[in-house]
């Protein structure tokens, strides 16, 4: 029985270490499979050469792209001009002048056939004249056709052809921290189409301006951080594109960085004008309104706060609008079918228009809201 026993003791033991042996064969038949088709690399090496790969493709990049707006900026350069209101005696205009007593500032060119760009105050009112550099170093001289005082914009002709010109890009679709160029003439014709580069700091920027004991208002700016000195007055503020978004005009001498541009759509139908007929007529409606932010500013006497539509602070003496029945207080919301959110909007339109043309605005006075027909004037 003993024998017996031991021989079954023994069996059991021999079934148990084949059972042990096959499961343990098993795995590791199975881990040999799972871990030879596992790919074991250097770490070092790869590590290295993977980030070496993205380095240069991204320095690449960056190259690539800084060459391009460099040749983009070199070919709007092109079309940025020098204006003075006194004539040229030598290689330089400045001679021993300064830059208030020359008037001297930026341009730029909007159609081939010589109408070029710039703010009133560098070029000078209606019908007077001016004197241009070109690029190439060739002058000419120019007649204003156009001007705004109160958007300190004029437009100026020259008797030339074949011109190379900007192109003008949609400025209300600007924003804020967008990357833009600034080119001008800062100091005078030696630093003659100096670049900065900087961001839209802000937009519909309103800024009070005091000269000679009066004040006035500009409004609807773009704000930047682009260096803009003196003599940047009328040059362009550029996309990366070379595609013209406003025209700067002023800065703040107070501070460092805080410089202001006119948006170009308000012009672009102007100068649509000039570059099909070879002439502008202006309509006229007779009034001026300030955006809703400056009324704070304003001895209005009023406390209407109002989100969109613009505050008629002046009415002319029987000029289009009084006849119409528009009168000092009113707020003007819309014109025919656009809204109106700034005193900019309303010029765009108008000057869309034609003497004689018919326009309906839009009119809330006190709690009352109305519509009024007005025939534009000259």
């Amino acid at each position: 029985m003993k024998k017996a026993k031991r021989r079954k003791n023994s069996g059991k033991r021999i079934v148990m270490t084949m059972i042990s042996l096959i499961i343990i064969w098993i795995l590791g038949f199975y881990l040999y499979i799972t871990y030879k088709n596992i790919e074991i690399y250097d770490s070092n090496y790869t590590a290295q050469k993977t980030k070496s790969t993205i380095e240069e493709q991204t320095v690449e990049k960056a190259e690539e792209n800084s060459k391009i707006v460099a040749d983009v900026i070199e070919e709007t350069v092109e079309s940025v001009v020098g204006i003075s209101k006194l004539k040229n005696a030598g290689n330089s205009i400045f001679s021993n002048n300064t830059e208030s007593q020359l008037g001297l500032g930026t341009g730029i060119i909007v159609t081939e056939d010589g109408y070029i760009l710039s703010n009133e105050h560098v070029a000078g009112e209606k019908y007077s004249k001016c004197y241009i550099t070109l690029e190439n170093g060739n002058h000419y001289e120019g007649t204003v056709v156009w001007s705004d005082s109160n958007i300190d914009i004029a437009i100026v002709k020259i008797e030339a052809n074949n011109l190379k010109y900007v192109t003008l890009a949609d400025s209300n679709n600007i924003k804020i921290g967008e990357t833009v160029y600034a080119i001008g003439n800062p100091i005078g014709f030696e630093f003659r189409r100096t670049v900065t580069s900087g961001i839209i700091s802000a937009k519909n920027r309103t800024i009070k301006i005091e000269e000679e004991e009066t004040v006035s208002y500009m409004t609807d700016l773009i704000q930047t951080d682009a260096t803009i000195n003196p003599g940047n007055s009328g040059g362009p503020l550029i996309y990366p594109n070379g595609q013209v978004i406003g025209i700067n005009t002023v800065k703040i001498s107070s501070a460092e960085g805080i410089g202001f541009a006119i948006p170009i759509n308000i012009v672009k139908p102007i100068i649509e004008s000039y570059k099909n007929m070879g002439e502008f007529q202006e309509a006229k409606i007779g009034m001026y309104a300030y955006d809703a932010e400056v009324i704070p500013y304003l001895e209005t006497g009023t406390n209407n706060r109002f989100q969109e539509g613009i505050y008629v602070t002046e009415v002319t003496k029987n000029g289009p609008a009084q006849t119409a029945g528009i009168k000092e207080g009113d707020i003007i919301t819309q014109i025919d079918s656009t809204q109106l959110k700034t005193m900019n909007d309303l010029r765009a339109y108008i000057y869309t228009k034609k003497p004689n043309d018919e326009v309906v605005l839009k009119v809330i006075r006190g709690k009352i809201t109305k519509e009024i027909i007005i025939k534009l004037g000259k």
